[in-house]
Order: C-alpha cells, then sequence, then structure tokens
C-alpha cells in the first residue's frame, strides 16, 4: 500500500516529446517547509528550463536527484514528508522507488497529435482532460500548441483541454485567406464546430487574446469566459517584436528578437531558437506571417480593437499580464473595464510560461467561478 504521507518529486514531463531533462540546481535545502506552488528545483530539457514546484505541502526531506544530472520523465528526484514519518521509512520509500514507464509505452500510448478538417483546412490539436467544462487555449503571433506546455495538463485536471495550432502556425494548413482577425477567427469557430464544441472557456494569448474577443463579439453563445492573457486588441500600441520576428532569418537576428519575450532571456534556449527557425522556413510561412503582420500590426500599431466591441456585454473576464512584457503595454490590462486583472512581477509576454503555477491557478479559478 501506497504511503499517503510521503510525496515523490519526479521529473515533470512538460510537454509532448519530452522524454528526459537535466537537473540544473536544487533552490532548497533539506528540511525546509515547503507550501503547495513554492519552487523547489530547477530543470533544464532541449526545449527550455523551468523551475519544479510543489502539488502537495510538507518538508523537503530528501533531495535525490543531482546537478547537472539527466533523468528520464518520473524518476524520483526528491521526497516531501510530514515530519513524524522516520527516516527510515523516506529510505525505504527513496530505495523501492521504481520509475514508471512512459505514457509512450503504457495504456496511454496513442497519437500525440490530431488533425481536424475544418473550413480553414487541417488543423493540429492537442487534447487533455475529460472534464465537464471545455478549455481552448489559444496561442499568439508565430507560436503554436506548444507554447503551452506548462499549462495544459494542469489544466487538463479540472477541464477537457483543446490546444490547436492556428492557420499558417505549427503544423496547420500552411494557407490562409484573406489573412486577419477576422478569418483567424473564423477557423476558430470552424475548429469548434468540427469538434462539436457548442460552448468553451476561450483562453488567448497575445493575437489569441484578439481572436477570442472577437469570437465573443461575432457569436457570443458559443464563449463561456474569457482569459484574455498580454492580450492584443485592448490599445493601438505594440513594440517592434513582430516586424523584426518576421524579418529574422538566422538564429543571431531570432535570439534576442525571442528573448523579448521572457523577462528571464535565459528561457530563450538554443533548441527553442532553431525550433523557431524551422518552422520559419517551411513553405507557405513567410507569406502568412507577412500578410498577417501587415493585416494586424503594420506600422507597428494594432489595427483591430475587438475589445471596444465587448463593451457592456462581456462573458466573464480575467486579465493575466507580464508586468515586464516588452510586446503590449502592461497598461493596456486596464483598457477593458469590468473584468478580473492581474498583473504578475518578474514575468513578461510569455507570463503563462515564466509564472505557469500561478496563471493555471488562476484560469482554473476563473473557471470554476464562471
Amino acid at each position: 500500500m501506497t504511503d499517503t504521507r510521503i510525496v515523490p518529486i519526479v521529473m515533470p514531463k512538460w510537454g509532448l516529446s519530452m522524454k528526459e531533462g537535466k537537473v540544473t540546481g536544487w533552490l532548497l535545502e533539506d528540511g525546509s517547509k515547503i507550501n503547495v506552488g513554492d519552487a523547489i528545483l530547477e530543470v533544464e530539457t532541449d526545449k527550455i528550463a523551468g523551475s519544479v514546484e510543489a502539488h502537495e505541502a510538507g518538508v523537503l526531506r530528501r533531495r535525490v536527484g543531482q546537478p547537472d544530472t539527466i533523468y528520464p520523465v518520473k524518476s524520483l528526484l526528491g521526497v516531501i514528508a510530514d515530519p513524524s514519518v522516520p527516516d527510515s521509512e523516506i529510505e525505504a520509500f527513496v530505495s523501492s522507488y521504481v520509475t514508471p514507464a512512459s505514457d509512450d509505452e503504457g495504456e496511454e500510448q496513442g497519437p500525440k497529435y490530431e488533425f481536424a478538417d475544418t473550413a480553414a483546412g487541417k488543423l493540429r490539436y492537442a487534447k487533455r482532460g475529460s472534464g465537464d467544462e471545455t478549455l481552448i487555449l489559444i496561442h499568439g503571433f508565430g507560436g503554436d500548441l506548444d507554447n503551452w506546455l506548462f499549462n495544459i495538463d494542469a489544466l487538463g485536471e479540472k477541464a477537457t483541454v483543446y490546444a490547436l495550432d492556428l492557420p499558417g502556425h505549427g503544423q496547420s494548413a500552411k494557407a490562409l485567406e484573406n489573412p486577419g482577425l477576422g478569418s483567424l477567427t473564423a477557423a476558430l469557430s470552424s475548429f469548434m464546430d468540427k469538434l462539436g464544441i457548442g460552448k468553451a472557456h476561450l483562453v488567448g494569448h497575445s493575437m489569441g487574446g484578439a481572436i477570442a474577443m472577437q469570437l465573443a463579439a461575432d457569436q457570443p453563445q458559443k464563449v463561456k469566459s474569457l482569459t484574455l492573457i498580454c492580450s492584443a486588441g485592448l490599445g493601438p500600441d505594440i513594440g517592434s517584436y513582430v516586424d523584426e520576428y518576421v524579418a529574422a532569418q538566422g538564429r543571431k537576428d531570432l535570439k534576442p528578437v525571442l528573448e523579448q519575450l521572457f523577462a528571464d532571456k535565459s528561457l530563450v534556449s538554443r533548441q527553442l531558437v532553431e525550433d523557431v527557425l524551422k518552422y520559419k522556413r517551411l513553405d507557405g510561412v513567410e507569406s502568412v506571417l507577412k500578410a498577417l503582420s501587415s493585416a494586424l500590426f503594420g506600422g507597428r500599431k494594432q489595427h483591430d480593437a475587438p475589445g471596444a466591441k465587448l463593451a457592456g456585454k462581456l462573458p466573464p473576464t480575467l486579465v493575466i499580464w507580464g508586468k515586464e512584457d516588452q510586446i503590449i503595454p502592461a497598461a493596456h490590462s486596464a483598457n477593458l473595464p469590468g473584468t478580473k486583472v492581474h498583473v504578475i512581477d518578474g514575468a513578461g509576454h510569455m507570463v503563462f510560461m515564466e509564472k505557469a503555477s500561478d496563471v493555471n491557478n488562476l484560469i482554473k479559478a476563473h473557471i470554476a467561478g464562471s
């Protein structure tokens, strides 16, 4: 029988393709008191670096994972337990721990991604959870569904969660008729129709937030609530990021552009840069990105203001912003009266990655309250 007083800290699985991670350092000493959400240690993958956070409260009784060492997903890295648990039981737990088989090898084996044939072409998506509430994650300009690697599984504990690649992005169709906010919104609506999603909570980041607001304005019957993360569509101001992202052709040009997305620049790994370059070089991507950037953000101004269309008829809406956002000013968080607003310190435009636990908890509470 499993001793529920002893809680393992394991190598997390961030994203569908993660197989292993490297412990880069512990943030707490043995004997430290831990609260839910506390960062315990730092882990680096070939995609990104991040902190492993506590899901249970207690005391850090044993650090097992060694710095600068690579471990498979689900490997034991440490142990949390109440002080009343004898050291002998901690030792027995550590010595008897067996790393579970990965999902790829077990009963959950299946397609990592799925595709839906929509009016906007074939769109890639991922699905997590089976809760009664349905939630759709909508990425921003130049992103894809893997941007949500720190969020989709956590949110899937409370809802049925879909994350999709918008047209022209990720592994979705690279053609987009009449590029602009209207066509992207129509693509989201068609995606919902294809999967039989009548009404959903929409979580949109940056350009994805503008799409979510536009759908709420055009088809309010499809939107149960909005969560807008560093959202476009709430004011005219925008930095130089979009133009510089589209123009970047090599690693040297692209790295400093991607660093604008984060308060912590070290999160932009070599692999992240290489992955973005690989996407930008796919046939059709450059033309779609150029057309979208001109239609939505030409002249370094936001051309669409769907937030204004929702004045007086907002669904329950949560606004989240990184205080150090260099792309869209955090001051825009105050431009949608009647919303709940959280501006988070120590985070930039990718606040949902840099402060994933905080953002996930805010979204879960918002959905529950909606």
